[in-house]
């Protein structure tokens, strides 16, 4: 996608997934592409509406949310536009976990017992329920890897204020109660999931993407007791298959490693996975839109023109 030109813009950043414009310093245009990302590598080919589904999933997440802390957005103009409050942004991630899967899973198998400073009790099960959930941050990387991180830590080394930082865990453990809430009335469970945060004064506010299968992982909850008992893989709706799929062609994102080569079946299986989660999540058909550039462009000047 070719940069645009917005008037009072004062800075452009191109991200993994997203094109984010800065308009007056106050203000985010962020433009969701299909590229996809994984082990921080952005992948050779786009997939079909996955801007789209984000973007509107993001919406519809942030809207539910909107009770429980202050957010960014402020306008979604197209369907693969957010508008938004440009915000101070907390150098970390608030990671979420309900289940021993992923990554804690990885960390879990090898035998650790401890997490981003958080002990993980013995006898667990891969995909098994944590007691309660539990908070594993990760550093927010400029480039590169993100890397784990404890709450002391951040907090000695003056990353996030000590009073920010509970007030950020509270925040959390609010919004992933509510998206599990949202997820089970769908069938599915919300299995772990990421939240970027910043402040504008004093103000903190939930800021990009939430609950979507970028930021996310969910299970299907019909079977998931007896496929646990079986000890078979569960269901899931996510972007651990691409990983799982790319990390089965020898790739994890490594000096040297080569991104395999992505076939157009692999391609629309990945966009009907984003869609299905799309459909899953919100309740409604998925109605694809395609907007040219300049449709794109006239449709957020307009949003602009009504911001003060």
């Amino acid at each position: 996608m070719n940069t645009l030109q917005f008037p009072r813009q004062t800075n452009f950043y191109r991200g993994k997934v997203r094109d984010v414009y800065t308009i007056a310093d106050k203000w985010l245009v962020m433009i969701a592409s299909d590229r996809i990302s994984a082990f921080d590598v952005i992948l050779p080919r786009p997939i079909p509406y996955k801007g789209q589904v984000l973007n509107q999933i993001a919406a519809y997440m942030l809207k539910a949310t909107s009770d429980i802390c202050p957010n960014w957005l402020t306008d979604t103009p197209a369907p693969h536009v957010a508008i938004g409050l440009k915000c101070s942004p907390f150098r970390v991630e608030m990671v979420v976990r309900g289940n021993l899967t992923g990554h804690s899973w990885r960390v879990y198998s090898s035998g650790g017992r401890e997490l981003c400073g958080v002990a993980l009790p013995d006898g667990l099960k891969e995909n098994d329920y944590f007691p309660t959930p539990i908070i594993t941050p990760s550093t927010k990387a400029e480039v590169g890897h993100d890397e784990d991180i404890s709450r002391d830590e951040i907090i000695r080394r003056g990353i996030v204020s000590e009073n920010d930082y509970a007030q950020l865990e509270k925040y959390t453990f609010a919004l992933f109660q509510r998206g599990k809430e949202i997820a089970a009335k769908r069938g599915l469970i919300l299995v772990d999931t990421k939240y970027e945060f910043g402040k504008i004064g004093d103000t903190i506010y939930l800021m990009d993407e939430i609950h979507t299968p970028d930021s996310s992982r969910y299970f299907y909850a019909d079977g998931y007791e007896e496929r646990q008992a079986k000890g078979e893989r569960q269901q899931q709706l996510s972007k651990e298959f691409v990983r799982e799929w790319l990390i089965a062609n020898n790739f994890m994102g490594k000096e040297g490693q080569i991104v395999p080569a992505m076939s157009e079946e692999w391609l629309q299986t990945i966009s009907g996975r984003y869609i299905e989660l799309y459909e899953k999540v919100i309740g409604e058909p998925f109605k694809p839109q395609v907007l040219s550039m300049e449709e794109t462009y006239q449709r957020i000047l307009y949003s602009l023109s009504n911001l003060s």
